[in-house]
């Protein structure tokens, strides 16, 4: 079966953006029970009011995971990808708190080709931001495309 989007349909610089998504204690609670972090700054309110925070946060890798998601149900590669790769300079920038609300702005950044003409490797940056249009984490993230021949 032929794809109907390929790596070819994405240049660099081009800009997505996903919907949003608001944080709440579901969330926080659901992940620490599948990852098993329970660190106390993400479940434990006396411990995080006495933090520099003041209050509970949410784990970072959430937000990963919710990046990557928001992304993915966005469909903007539609059935191009054939795998993912991996994630490079990943950076948390802003904390993000329970009740925050957060999208993803995803750039093309860079484009390789690979020894099988069929095939190529592009790199996306996601940068996810809150409401207040903060950023609050970047990373780089690289998948594997069907490339026209």
């Amino acid at each position: 079966m032929q794809p109907t989007k390929y790596g070819d349909d994405f240049k660099i610089g081009d800009i997505y953006t996903t919907a949003a998504i608001t944080l709440t204690e579901t969330h926080v609670v659901n992940w620490a029970g599948l990852t098993m972090d329970f660190y106390p700054l993400h479940m434990d309110m006396e411990y995080a009011a006495k933090t520099s925070f003041g209050e509970r946060l949410v784990h970072g890798p959430l937000i990963f995971a919710l990046a990557v998601g928001l992304v993915g149900s966005a469909n903007f590669a539609g059935d191009a990808a054939i795998a993912w790769l991996g994630a490079n300079n990943m950076k948390m920038q802003t904390p993000v708190k329970i009740h925050d609300t957060i999208w993803v702005e995803v750039e093309v950044v860079d484009q390789k080709p690979t020894k099988n003409p069929a095939r190529g490797v592009q790199t996306w940056r996601y940068t996810v931001k809150n409401q207040r249009d903060e950023t609050v984490m970047v990373f780089d993230y690289s998948m594997m495309f069907h490339m026209r021949t």
